[in-house]
């Protein structure tokens, strides 16, 4: 079996091993049947269709030509992943807070702003009113869909400023 296009056979791995994750963590719990489904019905359900598309890929990419480029896998894109990481880490912190470091939770608006304004840090270019207007963009929606909408007690600004 030789690998004609690496991009897709790795691509494949992961899907079936991240579909086999879930469905194996899935079936922890009471599945159900189609007509009254238990809280692992769907995760289940997923994780096997997600592992059959990866199988599907990874065979396709041992038999298929490979692409333009020749499907050749490049060289990993560190500055988007380290600032996609670190935006995701920081709208957590900012969010629920850091107890260890005596961080208290900051809120929903700030801890949006500070996720949009870091991840914009992953392009190489950056419109600073863009990334400004998206934030504030989903920020508004954000408030909107959770806190007014779904009713989520979520806290929407740093607790000082309440006081």
């Amino acid at each position: 079996m030789s690998i004609k296009n690496q991009r897709d056979f790795v691509s494949g791995l992961l899907f079936t091993t991240t579909g086999a994750v879930f469905a194996v963590g899935a079936a922890s719990y009471s599945i159900g049947t189609a007509a009254r489904m238990g809280p692992g019905y769907f995760p289940l359900v997923l994780g096997i269709m997600l592992s059959a598309l990866g199988i599907v890929v990874t065979v396709r990419a041992t038999r298929a030509g490979p692409d333009e480029d020749g499907g050749k896998i490049g060289a990993w894109a560190w500055r988007p992943l380290l600032f996609i990481l670190l935006a995701n880490l920081a709208f957590g912190a900012t969010l629920a807070g850091v107890p260890g470091l005596s961080l208290p939770s900051l809120g929903l608006i700030p801890g949006i702003y500070a996720l949009i304004f870091i991840a914009s840090h992953a392009a190489a270019e950056r419109n600073l009113r863009e990334v400004a207007g998206l934030a504030t963009g989903l920020s508004v929606i954000s408030y909107v869909v959770f806190v007014l909408l779904l009713k989520l007690q979520l806290p929407v600004w740093p607790a000082f400023f309440s006081r």
